[in-house]
């Protein structure tokens, strides 16, 4: 089993699922793979740097141990969350709606609008890095160590395209499983597996 964190996150989120701190891989991974044996479940996900915020940091180390203690096959690869500087549209659009007022407006209200957005022109977004990288050539190399005969992945990104058709070269299959479509990833793999929010109900806590 192969989780792609921040896709399979956002995609839960998306479908309106809570608690998700207390859902257990365990019990997904098992129940995915059905009849089959389920050997290992890997999850990656970008490391929240202690200096970029705190609390989130404590908070994604508290459930990565407890993620890992729910069995011995379940382990936690990271990857890098950047910071990076982005334009702020909302800056701009207010920037040029202050611009174009026909209408006369407290000077001193206009002034601090304008410096609101010139000050917040640029803001800085976290970036994930090397994740999916690191997710793909796992995959791949497992695959050519003959270390699994179906892989499990829990994303919906096409980007694991390229690695999905190396491993099925490999003569092996592969199962893509989200609650969020992803129509190019779905051409490529064995099958994809569309997930209810009911289907989650038995698989949060111990």
């Amino acid at each position: 089993m192969f989780v792609d964190g921040n896709n399979w996150y956002h995609s839960l989120t998306k479908l309106g699922i809570s608690n998700l701190g207390r859902l257990n891989y365990a019990k997904v991974s098992r129940k995915l793979v059905g009849p089959r044996e389920w050997t290992a479940t890997r999850y990656y996900v970008g490391q929240v740097r202690q200096q970029l915020d705190t609390i989130l940091y404590s908070a994604q180390r508290r459930y990565m141990a407890w993620l890992g203690a729910r069995d011995p096959r379940i382990s936690i690869h990271y990857g890098r969350l950047e910071q990076r500087p982005a334009r702020n549209d909302a800056a701009a659009e207010l920037k040029r709606y202050l611009a174009e007022l026909k209408v006369r407006i407290d000077p001193a209200v206009y002034k601090d609008l304008l410096s609101l957005a010139v000050r917040h022109a640029v803001m800085s977004v976290t970036v994930e890095k090397a994740v999916d990288v690191m997710l793909a050539v796992d995959m791949v190399r497992m695959a050519e160590r003959n270390e699994y005969d179906t892989a499990y992945l829990l994303s919906a990104d096409g980007d694991f395209t390229p690695a999905v058709k190396a491993v099925a070269e490999k003569g092996k299959r592969v199962f893509a499983a989200s609650a969020t479509p992803g129509a190019q990833l779905a051409q490529a793999v064995y099958k994809f597996i569309p997930l209810q929010r009911s289907w989650f109900d038995d698989c949060f806590g111990e």
